[in-house]
């Protein structure tokens, strides 16, 4: 760590060992996470034993917004040393842990058993820590390989019984995690002929990836693999403590289970950050463009210039993945673009970019600029800079923007980019691959707006398609994704997996609809989605999801209107439909009744709404509407005379 760093490290410390001393932790909970931000080591262990005293409902009372993750923690032995580290890691992420920790050992019981305490806790994640002596505890010497695996895999099916058992009673948004064992040397030297060594290993790593093919974000079980911390480094276990106190994990190890555990959390909250903004001179390339000129800066041909096209190589592998890629540089334009289209040492090219500010102003106000012509808030982007400076004006303009401390060492520019895994979501879909494809297309709609001599014929020269219709098994996922990451249009901030959203398209009396759109620029494929139930009362919208991305073409609204008049033709008596207030979808209070709701029930946070189909609102004129109800039912939609319910 740099002497910079050190320094504000150290501050953070202060900062925090002061408000812990004045009793105002609970109510200074949001501030936190910049200070968390700035502490590694044993001094974030330090803040993580400060916060694990806090009482949860103490920062409610003060700050009640403060979004919470409700995280149970089991295990074969003691998992004392992880509520501290998960605490932290959390709260460095804005989230609030209300947690619940079993006692050593139980964890068959507490898993097993439906009434117990873990599930009454009603956890988001279930964190069922194996620990290095999984499976050793029941091997007795003498012992060969083949008894190795025999008990390796009575353990497996023995977590693929328990991870069914938390399937049917837990949540139905919880997630049972699990994790690989690390396999000890002093197990694997007990065997002294090193072929029978050779076999344990392969045995070792057999079970291990069977946990991992366990691994189903669709089913609520996510499996950490813990490979790459020990790879890089981290101890294990410690054998002392280990004897004398059943705690067989290093305080290590569980600060980088705690981590990657809180990068889950998120990531099944929908906060995946969605855009990577990057600096240029000592960032992606070795040299600086004002001085040494486009010709002259470089990624290749020496050993330096090649740590930076490691680099590149891993902003290319996020990129396909549906990360979207910017550049903000304090730069003259010309040089950027020029270095850009044709530099021999970097393949990626001004069109793998969706935006480029380069100029000499303020970065913070770059990264608003990219983010407002990207449509997405400045909280969606992470900014990766060498320039300690630039990344303090970032910090104090951008707020909720991540900032990644690079510094001028370009090997290790790839470690600082992926710590804390800010584009971490539970699975990649299509849609996302082709994120950077549609956002390109909507630059062309907005030139094609700004051309149109009024925002109506923008939209009918759009030509827009709507195709809504149940949702195929191939689409879950993407539905899943967008209960997850849509905040803005998302009506009651319902988050929903892909078996929950399997299990719903199975109830003969439900609907999950996708919604579909096109235009003249292009597919955007499942851009949201309608759950609804029949009952004797009418259609009940029980939530409609759509991505922001497509918000102001009036897909919305079409998408509505076809709704109620498939039930007024059905000769249903009503619609009813509800609003849950969130964080984040304040602006669409007014959704339901600017389209003919009258409210039924307003209490705290939540409006319910009916609709008597008397009076039907209009699929708006420019949207070619198909809506589908049933898979036997199709009807193009131009009016309000759309398919039966």
């Amino acid at each position: 760590m740099s002497a910079r760093g050190e320094a504000q490290q150290e501050e953070a410390r202060q900062e925090l060992r002061a408000l812990h001393a004045a009793g105002r932790l609970a109510g200074a909970y949001p501030a936190l996470s910049a200070m968390l931000a700035r502490l590694h080591g044993d001094a974030l262990d330090h803040a993580g034993r400060l916060l694990a005293r806090l009482d949860p409902a103490d920062v409610l009372a003060a700050h009640p917004s403060t979004p919470t993750v409700r995280i149970a923690v089991t295990g074969r032995s003691s998992t004392a040393g992880l509520l501290p580290a998960l605490t932290a890691e959390l709260a460095r992420h804005g989230l609030l842990l209300i947690p619940y920790a079993a006692g050593s050992g139980g964890y068959v019981q507490d898993l097993a058993d439906p009434a117990s305490e873990l599930y009454a806790h009603r956890p988001d994640l279930t964190l069922c820590v194996l620990d290095p002596l999984t499976v050793w505890d029941r091997v007795r010497p003498p012992w060969q390989p083949y008894e190795v695996a025999l008990e390796a895999e009575r353990q497996r099916l023995l977590l693929a019984e328990l991870a069914a058992g938390h399937a049917a009673h837990a949540p139905e948004s919880s997630f049972l995690v699990l994790n690989t064992v690390p396999l000890l040397r002093r197990f694997a030297h007990q065997l002294t002929g090193l072929a029978q060594r050779a076999e344990l290993g392969a045995i070792w790593r057999e079970f291990n990836a069977d946990l991992l093919r366990m691994s189903d974000p669709a089913a609520g079980v996510a499996v950490l693999d813990l490979e790459p911390l020990t790879a890089a480094g981290v101890r294990a276990d410690d054998p002392r403590l280990g004897a004398y106190a059943d705690a067989h994990c290093t305080a290590e190890l569980l600060a980088g289970y705690a981590r990657e555990a809180a990068h889950l959390a998120r990531a099944l909250r929908g906060d995946a950050k969605k855009c990577l903004v990057l600096d240029l001179d000592g960032t992606l390339w070795d040299g600086a463009l004002a001085e040494d000129g486009p010709e002259r800066v470089r990624a290749a041909d020496s050993l330096r210039a090649g740590a930076f096209g490691l680099f590149r190589r891993t902003i290319e592998q996020l990129g396909s993945q549906g990360v979207l890629l910017a550049v903000c540089s304090k730069n003259d334009p010309e040089p950027v673009s020029r270095a850009l289209a044709a530099h021999p040492d970097w393949p990626l090219s001004s069109d793998d970019f969706v935006a480029v500010v380069a100029d000499w102003g303020s970065k913070a106000d770059g990264i608003h600029k990219i983010a407002a012509g990207l449509g997405i808030p400045a909280s969606a982007v992470v900014f990766a800079d060498d320039s300690a400076f630039e990344r303090e004006v970032v910090r104090a303009g951008a707020p909720g923007a991540a900032v990644v401390p690079l510094d001028d060492e370009p090997a290790r520019h790839t470690e600082h980019l992926l710590a804390d895994g800010w584009f971490d979501v539970p699975s990649v879909t299509e849609e996302d691959r082709g994120r950077a494809a549609r956002y390109r297309e909507r630059e062309q709609r907005e030139r094609r707006r700004a051309q149109a001599k009024d925002y109506q014929s923008f939209l009918t020269g759009l030509g827009i398609e709507v195709d809504v219709g149940p949702a195929g098994s191939h689409e879950t996922a993407r539905i899943a994704q967008l209960s997850l990451r849509t905040n803005r249009f998302n009506l009651t901030g319902a988050r929903l997996t892909s078996t929950r959203i399997q299990s719903l398209a199975q109830d003969p009396d439900a609907l999950v609809l996708a919604v579909r759109a096109a235009d003249r620029f292009g597919d955007d494929g499942v851009v949201g989605a309608v759950f609804a139930r029949r009952d004797g009362a009418g259609l009940r919208l029980e939530n409609m999801v759509v991505s922001c991305r497509v918000l102001g073409r009036g897909i919305e609204d079409a998408v509505l209107a076809g709704l109620l008049g498939a039930a007024s033709a059905a000769a249903l008596p009503a619609v009813h439909a509800r609003w849950r207030q969130t964080a984040a979808n304040e602006a669409q209070r007014a959704y339901y009744p600017a389209h003919g709701f009258e409210t039924t029930v307003e209490t705290d946070g939540e409006t319910r709404y009916r609709h008597d189909l008397e009076q039907l609102p209009p699929v708006p004129s420019h949207v070619r509407l198909r809506l589908r109800l049933a898979d036997s039912t199709a009807q193009e939609v131009e009016s309000c005379t759309p398919s039966s319910i």
